[in-house]
């Protein structure tokens, strides 16, 4: 069974604090993707062992979560590059379709455009961090305990 099919079975708001989106976008995302493979579908070459539905969530792990690609790999049991591909393959089709981009510089200037703007506290808080203590830990220390 693959990822896709057993994550569909969790609520909305469970879904997109999985994924990152809600189901209907990823929904629309699948959609898009489908359509742009189809567009461009080769005839030879190995069939897919992920379905369509895994590599968009392969992206979404990766841009959310931060994973790496040896990481992605191993949890949809392909190879690395494999995984890199795909992902790429996915952000680019998504994006260059129009549907999932950014608004342009010269919209954002354009006259009567209404921008959002969110702020987002990100200071730099100190950790406590254990004082560094030359007698702990060293060879002769341990050689007194036993």
């Amino acid at each position: 069974m693959d990822k896709y099919a057993r994550i569909s079975r969790l609520s909305s708001a469970e879904f997109r604090r999985l994924t990152g989106v809600k189901p209907e976008t990823f929904s629309l995302m699948l959609t898009v993707y489908q359509r742009c493979c189809m567009e461009s579908k080769r005839i030879s070459g190995r069939p897919n062992t992920v379905s369509d539905a895994d590599h968009i969530l392969m992206m979404l792990e990766y841009n959310r979560e931060y994973r790496t690609y040896f990481h992605i790999a191993e949890s949809y049991g392909i190879s690395e590059s494999n995984a890199y591909k795909i992902i790429k393959r996915v952000e680019n089709l998504l994006i260059n379709s129009g549907d999932f981009s950014l608004p342009k510089k010269s919209t954002l200037y354009a006259p009567g455009a209404q921008i959002t703007v969110v702020a987002i506290d990100a200071t730099e808080s100190p950790i406590e961090r254990p004082k560094k203590n030359r007698n702990l830990g060293t060879q002769a220390n341990i050689n007194s305990i036993i």
